[in-house]
């Protein structure tokens, strides 16, 4: 009996700790608490997940594409650095303006 208390000391502490706990807390703490170790291991990826496409997006919008000769620039550069075209993607000015300062055109169309 002695060896046997040697060998699994650890499975014996684990399974007596296990047993109080669920003495104290009862069986329905235990099963939510392993709902809520599995329910993090679920949303933790989704989380990272949406992070790094909202950092995409962030990235994807600043990039321009010069017309002339094809060379892709970051940022809000005016004029493109191989060919020196002017970029015609988002200017400084519609950069700056308030989204109330904006004007959007509407056209109206009949659905029959």
């Amino acid at each position: 009996m002695n060896d046997f208390l040697k060998v699994n000391k650890t499975l014996l502490t684990y399974s007596l700790f296990t047993l109080i706990v669920i003495a104290i807390f009862g069986f329905n703490f235990f099963i939510n608490f392993l709902g809520n170790i599995l329910l993090l291991l679920f949303l933790i990826p989704l989380l990272l997940f949406l992070i790094i496409l909202i950092g995409f997006n962030s990235y994807k919008s600043k990039i321009n594409r010069c017309d002339n000769c094809g060379t892709v620039t970051l940022g809000f550069t005016e004029n493109c650095m191989n060919c020196g075209a002017e970029l015609k993607g988002l200017n400084n000015n519609q950069i700056n303006k308030k989204p109330s300062e904006s004007t959007i055109e509407v056209k109206a169309e009949e659905i029959k």
